[in-house]
């Protein structure tokens, strides 16, 4: 951590602190190149006796030289452990048991710095082997100086121990226990270590310094942020729809069963997280290496209602979750946060009006854009949870607009299964709990899988999911989750919904009926969670940063500024709006 705080003291706080790791190709390839090193027993042979206790000095020239590989040693002096690559330690022939001079051994994958007469030590690594030296001091060795191997060159650069080093550690050791204390350091700028950092999609360094500049809202511009987030994740997730369905885990394989019948087989390092639907079983020791892998785990109803969530330890950052339960109690904050959430779904249910209905209706267009400027002025939640309302209301009322259910005759049903003549895709206004129509059920779903989906974002950046700005505190409602949700209803939700519709995905047959409840069967959650996570993963340019992310990078780096908002990092929270 000593090593991060030279390199980036915010990169320390992140690691240290917020106890937040996350691998690349770098990381990866660093932790290949240290298996022969860790697997070390790790034993060292206690310091020689000092000459008058120890009697004659051993014989000159009568020397061993003995390697311990992973050796770690702490000192209480210094408040620090480390875990050396190797020590190489000269030994007396006569006892082996106990060592007159050791040296320490760091390895590195990169190539040493090239200096105006010789090489040089990068200094993160004269801060990282000088530690070593230290702590070794510390437990009573002789330790004149230190070597760092570098492998890319194949070289062995030495470091002496001198006064003026033991000093510079002291003084970042106390600076960094005085960033410990918060609050996190400022992004660097522009820095080309940057490009090859893991945490960068979590710190954010250009888009942070670009929010904090004072000013209106930021626009994209020629010196737009670098595009250090990538588009898409690697990982997908796996839902698990079939009723009866058990799912276990062999080695780092997910085994997905129908009584004996094999259905799938998935690996772990292919999965964000897992949906279970219904009656899925799950077996402890897949739940165990889930919850040990960082992957969580998330429980609905048949119909789609969100139970809960399991997940293994990553609430780390108490720090923001601390800001989060100040300000969501401080009235200011809480109305400022949601102007904004508010002003964002306005807006992007006015594009998607504009986008997709069959005849824009200029009149809704102009109350929707008047509303999400009156969002911005409301003086008080009740006001803007009236603005909201009727916002919602209007845009509902031409939601009919945008559906354009004709007739499919390769896929309508036979005449004695065709479905009752009111059981169609017709839009009347929008109802719940239960859906009396297929749209409606659509909807519903479509909002419970977001939420989860939000839920999860707030989860990753480490804020409690159930205490809100805009939605208020409620037993076992997510608020925060909500709050998060809301921008982002119209763009995958409802976009998800008119897809499946307008493109003929779902028919009248994919619907079952109880009662007044309208539900999708097996069949259609199938495709439509395949629709659901199409729309995740495309796509966008995003409209403040100009670089091109996918709507699910898209929520969590929207987690991300919100958060930035609150630890005072930006001066405002911007929603995110598609033109």
């Amino acid at each position: 951590m000593m090593n991060e705080f030279v390199y980036c003291r915010r990169l320390f706080y992140y690691e240290h602190v917020e106890g937040i790791f996350q691998d690349n190709a770098d990381t990866l390839r660093g932790t290949a190149l240290h298996l022969r090193v860790d697997a070390g027993r790790g034993s060292l042979p206690q310091p020689a006796r000092p000459p008058e206790a120890a009697g004659a000095a051993p014989p000159a020239g009568e020397e061993e030289i003995i390697h311990s590989r992973s050796v770690q040693m702490g000192s209480e002096r210094l408040g620090v452990v480390a875990k050396m690559d190797l020590v190489e330690a000269s030994a007396a022939r006569a006892d082996l048991l106990s060592v007159l001079e050791v040296c320490p051994v760091d390895y590195k994958a990169g190539a040493p710095r090239e200096g105006t007469d010789a090489l040089e030590l990068w200094d993160t690594d004269k801060m990282q082997l000088g530690l070593q030296a230290l702590i070794l001091r510390d437990n009573g060795y002789t330790c004149r100086e230190g070597v760092v191997y570098y492998r890319a060159t194949r070289q062995r650069v030495r470091l002496p121990i001198t006064p003026a080093l033991e000093a510079w550690i002291h003084e970042c050791l106390a600076d960094a226990r005085r960033v410990m204390g918060g609050p996190i350091p400022a992004p660097l700028e522009q820095s080309p270590k940057c490009v090859r950092c893991s945490l960068a999609p979590v710190c954010l360094p250009d888009e942070t310094r670009l929010l904090a500049a004072p000013g209106d809202s930021p626009e994209p511009a020629a010196g737009a942020p670098r595009r250090l987030v990538a588009p898409r994740d690697d990982t997908r997730p796996l839902y698990l729809n079939t009723q009866g369905c058990r799912a276990g885990v062999s080695g780092e394989v997910l085994q997905v069963r129908d009584k004996d019948r094999l259905l799938d087989e998935i690996r772990l390092r292919d999965v964000s997280h897992v949906a279970l639907f219904g009656n899925i079983q799950l077996t402890t020791q897949a739940i165990q290496a889930l919850c040990g892998q960082g992957i969580p785990i998330t429980y609905f109803s048949t119909g789609g209602w969100f139970y809960g969530i399991t997940r293994g330890h990553g609430l780390k950052n108490i720090f923001l979750r601390i800001e989060q339960f100040r300000l969501a109690r401080d009235a200011p904050t809480c109305l400022a946060v949601a102007r904004r959430l508010v002003q964002g779904k306005i807006r992007n249910h006015r594009t998607l009006l504009m986008r997709n209905h069959l005849d824009p209706p200029e009149a809704a267009l102009a109350k929707l854009r008047q509303a999400a400027e009156d969002a911005l002025a409301a003086a008080s939640p009740g006001e803007l949870l009236g603005i909201e309302g009727a916002a919602a209301a209007l845009y509902f009322q031409h939601f009919a607009g945008m559906l354009k259910p004709a007739a499919d005759p390769g896929r309508e049903p036979a005449a004695a299964t065709r479905p009752p003549p009111a059981f169609n895709f017709d839009f009347r206004g929008r109802n719940r709990r239960p859906p009396t129509d297929p749209v409606n059920a659509l909807l519903s779903l479509a909002y419970s899988v977001l939420a989860k989906d939000c839920l999860l974002a707030a989860l990753a950046v480490g804020f409690d999911p159930y205490a809100g700005f805009y939605h208020q505190p409620r037993f076992g409602r997510p608020a925060l989750a909500l709050d998060l949700m809301e921008e982002f209803r119209p763009l995958v939700a409802e976009s998800t919904v008119l897809n499946c519709v307008n493109n003929r995905l779902l028919t009248a047959k994919d619907f079952v009926s109880a009662g007044e409840a309208v539900n999708l069967d097996a069949p259609g959650r199938k495709r439509f969670f395949l629709a659901y996570e199409q729309r995740m993963s495309a796509v966008i340019t995003h409209p403040l940063f100009d670089y091109k992310v996918c709507y699910r990078r898209a929520l969590e780096l929207q987690a991300r500024l919100l958060a930035r908002f609150l630890t005072g990092e930006i001066p405002e929270y911007i929603p995110l709006t598609t033109r």
